[in-house]
């Protein structure tokens, strides 16, 4: 399922909009620099301002952020997760984001490391060592989406950048549910993180992203106080969802057939309607921009299935 409809504009904007403001685009025609001459680069001419202009990144979705912020010249390093943009290969590590290193991080000689949640305590190690961090955790809204992205853009310099992506993001928003069919039909939904059925509730921020098409979640029903449920197959089979969204594709290797070949599955609704969606992995776990290619995905998915009823 692929979200290009709404890339035909919103890709395109910025660049009318830079045109517009700048008269010409100059830097558009120059050759990206490679890593290591930014190194040299940044090393030889501090910003005058402070703004750090050696930034490691550990998290994939903060990654996917700065690229958006136009700040790939600041990057020095990100993780071994971060795949995402094309960019972002040429400075990719084996860094660990989940086990960070310390000594590894200072190798880099960055001015600012960038982190999501801080599990490990490392922002103190980096802090001990006079290097600072900034953090951005998980959201549980689009509003803590943008502020964050407004939050970075401003703390490397980009707020002008930060200001133009919201812009785009909230219209891009505005469009796909303005425009998706079905958000009062209330049809139920199972969202899968793995092959093992844990799910989400709509505590959490993927699943308050279905929430705003109006899809109810078999999760929030089940027992246990987790927002992170592992559901029983008997369970989802006995609640029947409209639709199945599966964003275990690239870890497990499930697929849309694979569900229906499960020990009663072929039966639920959601197989027999065509309705079981095969989602991307890495647009189901990370919260940058590229969270409007998702709900154009849940957006597709709602309006496949109110063809049906139709």
């Amino acid at each position: 399922m692929k979200a290009t409809k709404w890339r035909r504009w919103i890709v395109a904007l910025p660049v009318m909009m830079i045109a517009a403001a700048c008269g010409d685009d100059n830097s558009s025609s120059s050759p990206t620099p490679t890593s290591e001459a930014m190194a040299a680069e940044t090393s030889s001419a501090p910003d005058p301002e402070g703004l750090p202009q050696r930034i490691l990144s550990l998290s994939p979705t903060h990654t996917e952020m700065l690229f958006a912020l136009e700040a790939g010249d600041q990057i020095v390093a990100v993780d071994s997760l971060s795949n995402y943009p094309e960019e972002a290969e040429a400075v990719r590590t084996d860094l660990s984001a989940y086990e960070p290193n310390v000594e590894a991080i200072s190798a880099y000689e960055p001015d600012l490391v960038v982190i999501a949640d801080d599990y490990t305590g490392l922002a103190e190690q980096l802090d001990s060592i006079g290097i600072p961090v900034w953090e951005g955790l998980a959201p549980t809204s689009l509003d803590d989406v943008y502020a964050q992205i407004e939050d970075l853009g401003a703390r490397i310099g980009r707020v002008d950048e930060a200001a133009m992506t919201v812009g785009l993001m909230r219209s891009a928003v505005e469009t796909i549910l303005g425009q998706s069919p079905g958000l009062d039909l209330g049809l139920t939904y199972y969202h899968e993180l793995d092959n093992t059925y844990y799910s989400v509730t709509s505590n959490t921020f993927i699943g308050q992203l279905y929430s705003l098409f109006g899809l109810r979640n078999i999760a929030d029903v089940s027992e246990g106080t987790s927002d992170y449920p592992q559901l029983s197959a008997e369970f989802i089979v006995s609640q029947d969802p409209d639709l199945v969204f599966l964003a275990d594709t690239v870890c497990c290797g499930v697929t849309a057939e694979s569900v229906g070949e499960r020990p009663g599955w072929g039966e639920l609704s959601a197989v027999r309607a065509g309705l079981v969606f095969e989602m991307n992995d890495d647009l189901a776990s990370r919260w940058g921009p590229r969270i409007v290619d998702y709900l154009w995905a849940i957006s597709e998915a709602l309006e496949a299935a109110v063809s049906i009823d139709s």
